[in-house]
């Protein structure tokens, strides 16, 4: 029986070398809709998505032979784990495949906002030499707390601790064993002591029903004035409404976003407008590197899977 592989994404070529040499039939349709997924998604026994599309209730109910959800990516609040449970259908992802990336790109983020790089490039293309309006902070030294203490958060740690002098802070439901804190030099905190200590905070949790609206007004008021708060999870972490007076009314000194509650981010969006937040367009993952690392490593969990079940 010929095993056929929807590929509702695009992932790297050496993911569909991997699955068409192992002898599936794979059928690619980018980003298609709801809509169009329920019309798709009959006579698929594999569904490869990443961050998008969507894939709800509606299009796992229509799915007739349909054995695994493979996400190429990290998260998977796209795919409705519940139902597709439920349908016993295996839901997979690759979350160590883009850790390196998106630690690099939060360290960017920091620095942008720190040195105020953004504001001043777009400045100088501007024609005005902002030079007096771009002083910045350095970050030796300063205390970095991180949100959630896994892959990334221990890739980031790395590169704070060693580049920067940093001292770590950090904050997790389940608190690290001494030895994997002694490794990073990394001290747990309670969230709010996190907040209140830290001169940068980045986050990086997935996002659940316990993480929604994790960072809101309240939170946003124990952070230093000075502080820096940098997001690269899922925006639906952060109340962006209370982020947005934050930033307006100075409680905190700026932001760095890579994710947001609504994406992508509209042109007239209150976080638009402002010269201390620095925004890049969900990108975390988006280097040749994780690319290609995540369509490999998803095609190989794809093809591992079925290997399994034909034995």
């Amino acid at each position: 029986m010929v095993v056929k592989v929807l590929i509702a994404a695009p992932i790297h070529e050496r993911g569909v070398e991997i699955l068409r040499r192992e002898g599936f039939e794979v059928v690619y349709r980018e980003y298609p809709s709801v809509s169009e997924l329920m019309d798709l998604i009959k006579g698929f026994s594999a569904l490869i998505v990443r961050s998008k599309p969507r894939v709800p209730r509606e299009v796992i109910l229509r799915a007739d032979v349909l054995k695994v959800i493979g996400r190429a990516g990290v998260g998977v609040d796209n795919i409705d784990v519940e139902a597709a449970r439920e349908r016993g259908i295996e839901v997979l992802n690759v979350p160590e495949a883009s850790t390196i990336s998106v630690a690099e790109l939060t360290m960017g983020l920091i620095l942008s906002v720190a040195r105020r790089i953004s504001y001043g490039d777009r400045m100088a293309r501007l024609g005005h030499w902002a030079k007096a309006y771009c002083e910045g902070v350095e970050l030796y030294g300063k205390t970095l707390g991180i949100i959630g203490f896994g892959k990334i958060g221990e890739a980031l740690a790395k590169i704070a601790k060693y580049g920067f002098n940093m001292r770590i802070v950090y904050y997790k439901r389940n608190r690290l064993p001494r030895e994997v804190e002694e490794a990073y030099g990394a001290e747990y905190l309670s969230l709010e002591e996190l907040l209140s200590v830290s001169d940068v905070v980045s986050i990086h949790v997935p996002l659940t029903s316990e993480t929604r609206y994790l960072i809101n007004e309240s939170r946003l008021k124990l952070m230093k004035k000075t502080a820096i708060l940098i997001n690269t999870s899922r925006g639906e972490v952060i109340d962006t409404e209370a982020l947005v007076k934050a930033l307006k009314e100075g409680w905190i000194a700026g932001a760095g976003l890579d994710v947001f509650e609504e994406e992508p981010l509209p042109k007239d969006h209150p976080l638009t407008k402002l010269d201390n937040v620095v925004l890049t367009p969900h990108i975390g993952a988006s280097t040749s590197e994780a690319l290609e690392r995540s369509g490999v490593m998803i095609a190989e969990k794809i093809r591992d899977f079925f290997r399994r079940e034909f034995v």
